[in-house]
């Protein structure tokens, strides 16, 4: 038997809840990688990774494109 399909509200409660757990499995990679800082240490570092990693699969977005008749 299949499920149904998501509506958009689940599917953006599931992408939420997916980016939390992203973010935590990188604070735990930080804190293993960096094990005499400090929490406070470990959260600038993690800012400072989520403003700076690439975005990947967004190529084309933000771009105007003409409408084809």
């Amino acid at each position: 038997m299949t499920e149904p399909p998501l509506s958009p509200a689940e599917k953006l409660r599931l992408a939420l809840e997916m980016y939390e757990v992203g973010e935590e499995m990188m604070r735990q990679r930080l804190k293993r990688e960096h094990p005499g800082q400090d929490a406070e240490a470990i959260e600038a570092r993690l800012v400072r990774w989520l403003e700076e990693r690439p975005i990947t699969g967004l190529e084309g977005w933000g771009r105007v494109r003409p409408v084809q008749e």
